[in-house]
């Protein structure tokens, strides 16, 4: 669309309107992801805690163009506004106008679970004969929606979108959107339920996508979504059903599915055993039989579906790379958001980008040639294409390249051996089976994983800065692995988050920070006078407590040319490390004597900020501390950050935030008020895998010591963790429980140092299955519990040598 058409749909004004010709190609709503390439517009929202709008200047300086705004901007800045009422409104109509526009059918899938896999194994099964364009990820909200949609022309013969919602009186935008000729129905649960009277009400907000439909999908056996159809839908209903009752008969067989359809019968080899995958199958098997797809081509697809993670992962490879796997799909919505995550990595300078062909679209040298600007925008030093399409539009890149016909034949080459020190983005189509060349590429650990969401972490340092004034600070505290997590990768995000402030224990943890590119300050909270001059060389921040300790990295700093940046810790009743009250005289004669001194902070910490019973000390120690740093502020020529609010104080004393906070076992979703965990998402996920199960006679015993006693004939399963990884002697015995495809089941026996037994009987479990060790389902606090301990302690004692895996959405 060009600017001319986008004011005419959005109603807006245009300021500065000099190019009325340009056609707008791409989206932007973060300034940190934006390429400033000229057909780029930049969309000025508001959120909780940021404004689009205050980052209009630097994009200004960078060469953006071209800007949907709220608030009227200076001409003068040299930039093109489309200004209008509300930018999100504005972008769900420009989303409903392009799709106005599209000519061939949509699909629009809702549902409680499972709308992101029944729409990325429907596009992967439709791609066999059409060219689809698919929403990416989970983009199904009020700003994902239109996101997904902007891409939409008449180059595509289907579309497939989400839509989700938490509340009611959502849904009417995304049906104006979207307005789908196919409606699947996936299933109702108990997400966001809480912001519903029942599941009636959800349900018939849901079925207000399909208003127009003219055909809808679902599962006949969910008796309340099959009468509230009946009820609300006038179209045609193609109702499936596990039993004989309805015209469409899917039923579960030996290593597959049956689907009977009338007079013919289908069907199909699967692997997929659990009800929620075979659900999701058949909603996917019916809709492609609907569209006429043949039995083979459907069997062909279901081949490669497997049950892989539909997200973007950061991994340790081999000879010092980092490998980013994005092997599920690929068209370009989804490679622009893996670009930008590739983006935010820092830890190596050369950056290659391992591509296949976009099978679900019809791409032209055109689209090849504004790729090519778009890796060069993003920093991709090499592209190493996979398939014709790419192939023969080889003369389209300017970046270093190399292409390939096929995956065996990238295999094959010498180019994978050359990659070292690299970051490295592998981004395919399923029809290319990338995830071959990224087993090559990664390193090999054991099958326990530590997985962090880093969706997750950013979720909760929105949350929480949602609490703070604008003014305040936050300093993030990432100290022993970032409480287990990975310090570096946590710190990366963080910093692209624009974090004020970055805490850890140890100047060596800081050095490793600073050498993978991380440029935020950091304070050392437990230097070693042994560490001064790494920490000067590094431009890191010690946390003083004592004269002499001061008087020691004054000394050493300025034998090196510079000035000392402190931090001063207070000792307010935590009896830790800090100056005592009636150490604070002798502390500020010191301080007249070093005026080129820089005191970046003054803090103190709370010992009980967790605990209601200890408020009065709490409340005494902030009193105790802004005595303090008054007196010493009163004899320094710069005004020093004051900060004493942990995780848990900034929800309990947010009247006390001053100057800065200080955020950390907070990042990892752990609320010490029980009213706000709900809004905190959970990032850490320890998983594991069945090694084997086997059969136990009653009477046998399981396990070293015999601890472990089988009372009836039992099946049993070995995981693959034990004590050397993290997981506590304590747990064993029955004392917790894992979970397996949704099961809870408990331990036996002892827990070994590299497996632990658990009781499979009459459950559905077989080796090979994944096993969530803590997560959703345990937590983090439910073991801490079971050990009689606290979730820092079950967090940072997961070990080094379980794998960590970054991903995001």
């Amino acid at each position: 669309m060009n600017i001319d058409q986008l004011a005419k749909v959005t109603h807006a004004e245009v300021s500065a309107h000099q190019k009325s010709e340009t056609e707008i190609l791409t989206l932007c709503y973060d300034s940190r992801q934006a390429t400033h390439l000229p057909n780029e517009l930049f969309v000025a929202l508001k959120g909780a805690t940021q404004d689009g709008h205050d980052y209009i200047p630097e994009l200004l300086r960078n060469g953006s163009k071209f800007f949907l705004v709220e608030k009227d901007i200076p001409v003068a800045s040299g930039g093109t506004f489309i200004k209008v009422k509300s930018c999100l409104l504005a972008l769900q109509q420009i989303a409903s106008y392009k799709r106005n526009q599209f000519e061939g059918r949509v699909i629009g899938i809702t549902g409680s679970n499972g709308k992101t896999i029944v729409k990325e194994w429907l596009t992967s099964v439709l791609t066999t004969s059409h060219a689809v364009l698919a929403s990416p990820k989970s983009f199904n909200s009020q700003l994902g929606v239109p996101l997904s949609v902007w891409p939409i022309s008449n180059k595509y013969d289907l579309a497939i979108f989400e839509a989700g919602i938490s509340k009611p009186n959502e849904m009417e935008p995304l049906q104006e959107i979207l307005s789908p000729d196919i409606g699947i129905f996936t299933n109702i649960g108990p997400a966001h339920e809480e912001n519903f009277i029942n599941l009636e009400q959800k349900v018939k907000e849901k079925l207000k996508l399909f208003k127009r439909a003219k055909t809808l999908i679902y599962d006949k056996d969910d008796q309340l979504v099959s009468t509230l159809i009946d009820k609300h839908f006038n179209g045609d209903k193609i109702g499936w059903s596990r039993k004989s009752n309805g015209s469409i008969f899917a039923q579960k067989a030996s290593n597959g599915l049956t689907v009977k359809w009338g007079d013919k019968t289908h069907y199909f080899n699967t692997s997929f055993e659990d009800e929620a995958s075979i659900q999701n199958l058949t909603h996917v098997i019916v809709c492609s039989l609907f569209l006429g797809i043949e039995d083979n081509s459907i069997q062909e697809r279901i081949d490669r579906i497997k049950p892989v993670n539909m997200r973007l992962e950061l991994k340790r490879g081999i000879e010092g790379n980092f490998v980013i796997d994005d092997t599920y799909n690929n068209d370009l919505a989804g490679l622009n958001k893996a670009l930008n995550f590739m983006e935010q990595q820092r830890s190596h300078e050369q950056k290659t980008l391992i591509l296949s062909d976009f099978i679900q679209s019809k791409v032209t040298l055109e689209d090849f040639a504004k790729l090519n600007d778009l890796l060069i925008s993003k920093g991709v030093d090499q592209l190493i294409g996979v398939g014709p399409q790419l192939s023969e539009a080889s003369s389209c890149f300017t970046i270093k390249s190399r292409f390939f016909e096929s995956t065996e034949a990238l295999i094959n080459s010498d180019i994978l051996d050359q990659l070292n020190n690299q970051l490295v983005l592998i981004k395919g189509s399923r029809k290319f089976a990338l995830e071959r060349v990224s087993l090559l590429l990664t390193e090999k650990v054991h099958k326990t994983r530590l997985e962090v969401n880093l969706d997750a972490v950013r979720h909760n340092l929105h949350f929480y800065k949602s609490l703070l004034k604008s003014s305040t600070k936050v300093m993030a505290v990432i100290k022993a692995m970032a409480y287990g997590s990975g310090s570096t990768e946590i710190a990366k995000l963080l910093e692209y988050n624009k974090i004020d402030y970055l805490a850890v224990a140890y100047a060596d943890e800081g050095v490793a920070l600073r050498k993978d590119g991380i440029d935020t300050p950091i304070m050392v909270m437990n230097p070693s006078e042994d560490d001064v001059y790494a920490m000067a060389r590094n431009n890191l921040e010690p946390e003083v407590h004592g004269v002499s300790q001061l008087k020691h990295y004054y000394d050493a700093f300025k034998s090196l040319g510079r000035t000392l940046p402190v931090h001063l810790v207070i000792n307010t009743g935590m009896n830790r490390l800090g100056f005592n009250e009636g150490q604070i005289k002798q502390l500020k004669e010191v301080l007249s004597l070093m005026p080129d001194l820089e005191v970046k902070s003054i803090f103190s910490h709370l010992a009980a900020s967790d605990e209601a019973e200890h408020e009065g000390f709490s409340l005494t120690q902030i009193e105790s501390f802004k005595q303090i740093a008054t007196d010493i502020t009163s004899i320094l020529a710069n005004q020093p950050l004051l900060h004493i609010l942990n995780s848990g104080g900034i929800t309990r004393f947010a009247e006390h935030q001053l100057d800065m906070v200080r955020l950390g076992i907070g990042l990892h979703g752990v609320e010490v008020n029980e009213r706000l965990q709900s809004q905190l998402m959970r990032p850490a996920q320890l998983k594991t895998i069945i090694s084997q199960t086997r059969e136990v006679k009653a009477g046998e015993s399981i396990g070293y010591g015999r601890k472990g006693k089988a009372v009836q004939d039992m099946t049993i399963a070995v995981m693959a963790i034990g004590y050397a990884d993290g997981y506590l002697r304590v747990f064993g015995n029955g004392n917790a429980y894992v979970s397996i495809n949704q099961q809870k089941v408990k331990t036996i026996g002892n827990v070994c140092m590299d497996m632990t037994m658990i009781d499979i009987t009459g459950l559905s479990v077989k080796e090979g299955d994944e096993v969530t060790v803590f997560g959703n389902s345990p937590t983090v606090s439910e073991l801490a519990r079971w050990a009689n301990t606290i979730p820092y302690e079950i967090l940072t004692n997961v070990s080094g040598r379980v794998q960590r895996v970054f991903y995001a959405e």
